[in-house]
């Protein structure tokens, strides 16, 4: 089973090997999608956990109990065709190639299966084109 989370590291905390950890103790897979951490200071990452449903479970109440905060909303990319204007810029930051623009007229297209919901596209948006829509929890 897999599953999407986004962990808030505490200033505490950063210094931990979350990923390794997680790999030894819990048998979890820990595919890192973004990170924003640096020394001393309060991070965030995004995760996406494979492993058995028990240990995803048994893992998940560890990082909370190592003080991380746990977003558990999932959620997809939204893009605005009112505000896009397919400058293409969001495209060069995807790191599955979910959104593209190709020649000849340089439409920037959208293909949600391989969307990875990392946002790195969001910030990298200057029109403010490209939202994350959270589903809400079951």
């Amino acid at each position: 089973m897999k599953r999407r989370i986004t962990l808030h590291f505490p200033r505490e905390a950063v210094h931990q090997p979350i990923a390794y950890r997680l790999a030894v103790e819990f048998d979890i897979a820990a595919k890192i999608l973004r990170a924003q951490i640096a020394p001393n200071q309060s991070g965030t990452m995004v995760v996406e956990l494979s492993g058995d449903i028990d240990d995803l479970a048994a893992a998940e109440q560890w990082l909370e109990r190592q003080g991380l905060g746990l977003n558990r909303a999932s959620g997809q990319i939204s893009i605005d065709p009112e505000r896009c204007v397919d400058c293409g810029i969001c495209s060069s930051v995807c790191p599955s190639g979910a959104l593209q623009s190709t020649a000849p007229t340089w439409q920037l297209h959208f293909d949600a299966q391989r969307c990875l919901v990392c946002e790195q596209c969001i910030p990298a948006c200057p029109f403010e084109a490209i939202a994350l829509v959270l589903n809400p929890l079951p």
